[in-house]
């Protein structure tokens, strides 16, 4: 067996501490997330659900921390293909010790767009319950507001901008051709950009989450496997199609079932 060079050696290093890194991330929120749609199943129990009422900041500072942590859970294993790569790459072009304070700094730019896509959740989840469109479990209570947001996830999956976010997700490496960046600031810059994208791909997605429950673990879960096939399948952009069809015919038969009622 040829032995390894050095830098072959750091290299394979940084890649199994970046995946590492990632996993235990990933963990920790799913594990939080399972924690908190058991705290919500509990609470749902008829005798102790509690009315209805306003929140106050503790509750809304908490309230984006839950959307934040969720999405890095939800998406942090889509992401992965393109960190691995990107740290890859890293370890070609520059010495050790930066490859994973990079790997880092591209992590948190890309966990940054997600942040603010969570204020942004977070935001409309006090709007809709303020105007009682939502129940104590975070579920809608209004079929219109349901088969609106059927609808229009279901037609965003057939959207250029869409097909256009989901084909830089889908190819890391046309990503890094061209995207690339020098230095800390520019591993930054690159997460942000890779993050846009996919919030760009999926928020539609994500908005689901108020027609399924925020925190139905069942729906976290199967939405945050669909990112993933569409991003890593070979045929990912078809199934994206696919479901988008599914999705807004289910939302127009509701529509019609109002109609008749």
């Amino acid at each position: 067996m040829t032995p390894q060079s050095p830098v072959a050696a750091a290299a394979r290093r940084d890649r199994r501490a970046v995946l590492f890194g990632v996993i235990a991330l990933t963990s920790l929120a799913w594990l939080y997330t399972i924690h908190l749609a058991w705290q919500m199943e509990v609470m749902a129990g008829p005798m102790t659900m509690p009315a209805p009422r306003s929140w106050d900041a503790v509750e809304l500072v908490l309230l984006v921390v839950m959307w934040i942590i969720m999405m890095v859970a939800m998406m942090m294993p889509s992401a992965s293909p393109m960190l691995l790569l990107y740290t890859k790459t890293l370890g070609a072009r520059v010495a050790a010790p930066a490859v994973l304070q990079r790997s880092a700094l591209f992590v948190l730019g890309y966990l940054a767009v997600w942040a603010g896509f969570s204020l942004v959740a977070a935001a409309l989840q006090w709007g809709l319950h303020g105007a009682a469109l939502l129940s104590p479990i975070m579920v809608s209570s209004h079929a219109l507001l349901s088969a609106g947001l059927l609808i229009e996830a279901g037609v965003y999956e057939w959207s250029p901008l869409k097909q256009s976010c989901l084909r830089r997700c889908r190819s890391p490496l046309g990503f890094l051709l061209t995207e690339w960046r020098e230095g800390g600031l520019g591993a930054f810059v690159m997460g942000l950009r890779h993050g846009l994208f996919c919030v760009g791909c999926c928020w539609a997605l994500m908005a689901l989450l108020f027609v399924t429950g925020v925190m139905n673990l069942v729906w976290v879960v199967a939405i945050a496997v669909f990112v993933l096939i569409e991003k890593i399948s070979p045929m990912g952009d078809r199934i994206a199609r696919l479901a988008g069809i599914l999705m807004a015919g289910y939302g127009l038969l509701m529509l019609a079932g109002m109609a008749r009622g």
